[in-house]
C-alpha cells in the first residue's frame, strides 16, 4: 500500500522548485530551510513529515514523502501546487495521502489534495512554545473579521482610549476613571436590554403607527407627557421637605409622582385596549387586565409610601373630616396610618381581582363568537 505524505508550504522561498520528493531531498530541505531562518516553524513541518514516513514505514506501508509549493501567496501559487500534485499522483499512484501543514493558511488547501487523492489523515504542527500565541492570532483575526463585533467592541474601546486623557487633563483621576466607568455600565446596560435594537425599530413602527391611524400612538405621547409631569411632581415634593433619610426621600418621590406615572400606564394600556378593539380581531385578556392592574400597583404603592411618611413624621395623621349627608352624619376621626395601609391594599386587590374577572370574561366571549362562526 502506497502512501503519500505531503508536507505543504504554500509561500516559503525555499520551495520554489517543488516538488521535493523522497527522503534525501528533504533532509536537504530541512537543512536549507534553516540555516536561512532557524525560528522558521517550516522546519518543524517538514520534520514532522519526516516522523510520519518513519511511522508508516514501521508499519510495512510504503511511504512516499514530498514537500509541495508555490512560492507565494496568491491564486496562481495554489494553481502550481494543484498540478504538483498532478504528477505526483500520476507518478507514484498513491492509495492514500497524510497531509502535513504547519498554519491555517497551508491547512486551506487540503480540499485540492482530496479531490485528487484519498486523504487519511491530516498533521498540523504547531510549535509548543507557541501554540497558545498562534491561537490567540486566529482567533483575534475571526473577531476582526466580524463586522458587527468591530463595530461592538473596538468603537468603545476606542473612544475611551481618546476620552481617557482628555478628561485627565481638565479634572482629576478620580473623576475621570468614574466618567469612564460609568459611560461602560451604560454601554453594558444599552446592548443588555436591547434598546439599540429597539431603537432600530422604533421609527418603522412610528411610522406604521402613523399610516394606520393607531389610538396608541396618540396616547403614548399623552403617557410619555403624563410621565415627565410625574417625574416633575416628584421633585417638587423632594424639595419640599427638609434633611431627612434617602429612604422616606425616595416614598415622598413616590408619593409624589405615582399618581402621574398611575395615570401614564393607564393612558398607555387603554389606547393599545382600543387599537385591539378597532381591529376587530378579538382582544387579549392581557390587554383587558393591564388598565386594572396598573390602577392596583399604583394604589398599593400610593399607601405604603403614604405609611412610611406618616410614620417618619413627614406627613401629620390622615383626618377624615365631619360629614353632614342629611340623616346620617358622620363625626370626623384621625385615620390611624395601618388602617389606611390596609385600605390601599385592600382596594388594590380588589381592582386586581376585577381585572381578572373582566379579562376572563371578555376571553371567553371572544372564544364562543369564534366557536359560533
Amino acid at each position: 500500500m502506497t502512501t503519500l505524505v505531503v508536507c505543504i508550504d504554500r509561500d516559503s522561498p525555499a520551495t520554489a522548485a517543488c516538488p521535493v520528493v523522497g527522503r534525501d531531498a528533504v533532509e536537504s530541505l530541512i537543512t536549507q530551510t534553516g540555516v536561512v531562518d532557524p525560528e522558521d516553524s517550516r522546519v518543524n513541518c517538514l520534520l514532522e513529515g519526516l516522523a510520519v514516513a518513519d511511522e508508516l514505514e514501521a508499519e510495512e506501508s510504503a511511504p512516499v514523502l514530498a514537500v509541495v509549493g508555490g512560492g507565494s501567496d496568491s491564486v496562481g501559487s495554489d494553481r502550481e501546487i494543484a498540478s504538483q500534485i498532478d504528477s505526483l499522483v500520476a507518478e507514484h499512484n498513491p492509495d492514500s495521502a497524510v497531509v502535513v501543514v504547519d498554519s491555517a493558511d497551508d491547512e486551506r488547501l487540503v480540499p485540492i489534495i482530496e479531490s485528487r487523492v484519498q486523504v487519511d489523515a491530516v498533521d498540523r504542527v504547531v510549535v509548543r512554545q507557541a501554540r497558545d500565541i498562534e491561537s490567540t492570532y486566529y482567533l483575534l483575526k475571526q473577531f476582526l473579521a466580524d463586522e458587527e463585533l468591530r463595530k461592538t467592541v473596538l468603537v468603545p474601546v476606542g473612544i475611551i482610549m481618546l476620552a481617557f486623557p482628555l478628561l485627565l487633563v481638565v479634572t482629576s483621576p478620580t473623576i475621570a476613571v468614574g466618567a469612564i466607568a460609568a459611560a461602560i455600565g451604560v454601554f453594558l446596560i444599552y446592548k443588555g436590554l436591547g434598546i439599540d435594537a429597539y431603537l432600530s425599530r422604533l421609527p418603522s413602527q412610528t411610522r406604521e403607527a402613523l399610516y394606520s391611524g393607531q389610538v396608541s400612538l396618540v396616547t403614548y405621547v399623552v403617557a410619555a407627557g403624563l410621565s415627565l409631569v410625574g417625574v416633575f411632581a416628584g421633585v417638587l415634593g423632594v424639595s419640599a421637605v427638609g434633611d431627612i433619610s434617602p429612604f422616606l426621600l425616595a416614598n415622598r418621590f413616590a408619593f409624589a409622582s405615582v399618581p402621574w406615572l398611575t395615570g401614564a400606564a393607564l393612558a398607555a394600556s387603554l389606547g393599545r385596549l382600543l387599537d385591539e378593539l378597532i381591529q376587530q380581531e378579538g382582544v387579549r385578556s392581557a390587554y383587558v387586565n393591564l388598565p386594572f392592574g396598573a390602577v392596583a400597583v399604583g394604589l398599593v404603592v400610593r399607601g405604603f409610601s403614604a405609611y412610611f411618611l406618616e410614620r417618619g413624621g413627614v406627613f401629620e395623621p390622615f383626618q377624615v373630616p365631619e360629614t353632614n349627608l342629611g340623616i346620617v352624619q358622620v363625626q370626623g376621626f384621625i385615620l390611624e396610618a395601618g388602617t389606611r395601609l390596609g385600605l390601599f391594599i385592600l382596594a388594590g386587590i380588589l381592582i386586581s381581582i376585577v381585572g381578572v374577572r373582566v379579562a376572563t370574561y371578555v376571553s371567553h366571549t371572544d372564544i364562543e363568537d369564534e366557536l359560533v362562526e
